[in-house]
């Protein structure tokens, strides 16, 4: 009978001298939502901030296009008078200004009441997974 020196291994373990596996690895508890780069906030995300730049973009371009189209389409109307010699061309270049205006009011509306709720929710949500990750 001959004397081994180095008895048998488990199977599962790469070499003799490594300490036996005390109990497989458990599996992770998974997040009771989706990852957020799949998430469909994101989705929703985008949507809302792509309607809101049309709204805003819309409203300033779209008194542009009308001024300029009635410049060249009714150029009567345009030199008529409105008041004391104020031509109607003038009157409507100078409530150019307030239109601006009122579209950078719309654009900060829309943000306010669509766009940031959204983006809160999905920033709260990130910083809730970077936590659990780091916990694990």
């Amino acid at each position: 009978m001959s004397y081994d020196p180095y008895p048998p291994s488990p199977p599962h373990l790469t070499y003799p001298w490594q300490p036996p596996a005390s109990e497989p690895p458990r599996p992770r508890p998974q997040p009771h939502h989706a990852p957020l780069g799949h998430h469909s906030d994101l989705r929703i995300l985008r949507s809302a901030y792509r309607w809101q730049r049309r709204t805003a973009t819309l409203t300033a371009l779209g008194y542009f296009t009308l001024f300029l189209v009635l410049s060249a389409i009714a150029p009567d109307f345009m030199t008529s008078t409105v008041t004391d010699g104020i031509p109607a061309g003038l009157l409507l270049a100078l409530i150019q200004l307030p239109v601006t205006w009122l579209a950078i009011a719309l654009y900060e509306h829309t943000a306010r009441r669509h766009v940031d709720p959204i983006a809160d929710r999905i920033r709260r949500q990130a910083e809730l997974d970077a936590r659990r990750g780091a916990v694990r």
